[in-house]
């Protein structure tokens, strides 16, 4: 079996107005992490909030990555209260995203969620979010300062408690790291079929894994995606990540 070749990974885009028109977008940073990270090649998924013909998009796709987002998954979608005015929303990207993460993750697909992708992820499996942390008056400041440059508010932020003997501690090989934190909303309820796999200093997980998943199925809250080449930690979990769509690659060819 050879796990050579390049695989060709999936990565979901955003809908977006820009001026009159609206347009699917994914940040640069996703797509060169697939490159530099995953070793992969990136194919844009648009959000167009149609039915999603996934049978046929996941028999040519190698792994799916659900990126991070400036909107947050409409509270409809588990049973949370109604969002605060002006609270930034993508029904298309939800329409989009939150069946193909049951559909993939049932195939056998590879499945990497960051962010929003890993809120998505808990939605999916019967979990809740807390839409304002900061709020709630239990956990430490998880929002960037929006005025700091970007290398700042994309730098470390906390350490994170790994679960030893999951996903990510095979891939990292240590029960701690440090992470980044550019996020407002977080876990409330996790999803009955989601293992934890690692907390942040308050108590907050900060990553799980789906139980039973054919292949790779991982959420992190934080970006690993940022300077992927420049942090030995979030470089391993690319490589695993790379190396489950390398897999799934070889196995679909046989």
């Amino acid at each position: 079996m050879s796990l050579s070749k390049v695989p060709m990974i999936g990565v979901v885009a955003c809908n977006q107005q820009i001026g009159l028109h609206p347009f699917n977008i994914v940040g640069e940073k996703y797509l060169l992490s697939v490159v530099n990270g995953a070793k992969g090649f990136p194919l844009v998924i648009p959000s167009l909030g149609l039915a999603v013909p996934a049978a046929e998009l996941l028999s040519r796709l190698d792994g799916i990555l659900f990126t991070g987002s400036p909107s947050n998954v409409e509270p409809h979608h588990f049973q949370g209260p109604a969002s605060a005015e002006g609270t930034h929303h993508d029904p298309k990207r939800d329409a989009t995203t939150l069946p193909l993460i049951k559909a993939a993750i049932d195939a056998g697909v590879p499945v990497f969620g960051i962010c929003r992708g890993f809120q998505e992820m808990n939605v999916v499996y019967g979990g809740s979010l807390h839409q304002k942390l900061h709020e709630v008056g239990q956990f430490i400041e998880h929002r960037e300062d929006k005025t700091a440059p970007v290398d700042v508010q994309y730098g470390l932020s906390h350490a994170i408690d790994i679960v030893p003997g999951g996903l990510l501690h095979q891939a990292w090989g240590s029960e701690r790291a440090e992470v980044n934190s550019v996020h407002t909303q977080g876990v409330d309820r996790l999803g009955p079929e989601l293992t934890p796999e690692a907390y942040s200093p308050d108590g907050l997980v900060e990553a799980f894994s789906v139980k039973g998943a054919k292949a790779f199925a991982l959420g992190v809250q934080w970006h690993p995606e940022w300077k992927v080449q420049d942090n030995q930690f979030y470089s391993s979990i690319f490589d695993a990540f790379g190396n489950a769509c390398r897999l799934h690659a070889a196995n679909r060819e046989k």
